[in-house]
């Protein structure tokens, strides 16, 4: 029999992992803080937890992937979390972008309870979440890495173990550093095409399968030429990595100008009210 699964977070991507594992036939349990955002997998038959403390009372792995890191630290260290009420055994899989010292926090925390815990992140947007084809870069002990990688492999194709406690989180700080500047790089790209004249879907098509070639030109490039800011991955919850990178390069002693900028301009585009928009939005910084 499959084990009971735990998913905290059901929001723009949580939603599609979650029914992934349910899709693979995996017994699941849901909490998210808006009960309307689960109602898809209760009625395809998830059981709704009303705190993570009767979800650690049922489930033998859960994972998390939620907004800010005080919310993470509520969730596994408040009075209803899952490390206070949680027993030995148990596998936590934090998939919140958050601090590479949170995650060791979590780590050590739930060891002293017997308990196991991996930090997950992971990049790819809704698209990758609704396609089952996420990266997810792994930190923790590589032995419990793969116990849980067949389940990873429900809602993820890249699945890479990074290291010890805190190795994921750090991994997907070079992975946000290279999204942002790259984002600015998009912009200015499809701006420079129609102030050219040129059809900036033709461009596409040339540029796409080049050198100049990324997931954030093929998948999200397209959104801004069609004006569609759905988020796949809030404004809000980028600026919100782009700190946690600074703060963890100004601990490793290096300068990074480009995030820098990336961040700047960002903030601009959520204070126009674009903070709850996808990450594409960021075109708007010109409007």
């Amino acid at each position: 029999m499959k084990s009971t699964i735990g998913f905290i977070g059901t929001g723009v991507m949580g939603k599609s992992m979650a029914g992934h594992i349910q899709k693979a036939g995996y017994p699941l349990i849901v909490y998210n803080r808006t009960k309307s955002k689960a109602e898809e997998l209760i009625q395809n038959g998830a059981i709704w937890a009303e705190t993570p403390k009767q979800m650690v009372e049922q489930a033998s792995i859960i994972f998390t992937i939620i907004g800010e890191p005080q919310d993470v630290e509520e969730v596994y260290f408040g009075e209803n979390g899952l490390i206070p009420n949680g027993k030995g055994g148990q596998i936590l899989i934090d998939m919140t972008t958050s601090q590479p010292s949170l995650a060791k926090d979590i780590y050590i925390q739930a060891k002293e309870k017997g308990m196991f815990s991996l930090d997950a992140p992971v990049s790819g947007g809704d698209i990758g979440a609704e396609n089952g084809t996420l990266a997810i870069m792994v930190g923790g002990d590589e032995d419990i890495f793969n116990k849980v990688h067949p389940l990873l492999s429900t809602f993820g194709d890249n699945i890479v173990y990074q290291g010890g406690a805190g190795a994921g989180q750090h991994t997907k700080m070079c992975n946000q550093i290279a999204i942002c500047t790259n984002m600015i790089g998009i912009c200015e790209s499809i701006l420079y095409a129609e102030k050219a004249g040129l059809d900036p879907e033709s461009v596409l098509k040339s540029i796409s399968s080049g050198a100049a070639g990324s997931w954030s030109l093929s998948n999200l490039a397209p959104r801004i030429i069609q004006k569609d800011y759905a988020p796949g991955f809030y404004i809000k919850h980028f600026i919100k990595d782009m700190k946690i990178a600074l703060s963890e390069a100004e601990k490793l002693g290096i300068d990074l100008p480009g995030l820098t900028l990336a961040k700047e301009m960002y903030e601009k585009v959520a204070q126009k009210g674009e903070e709850y928009n996808g990450t594409q939005a960021l075109i708007k910084y010109w409007s």
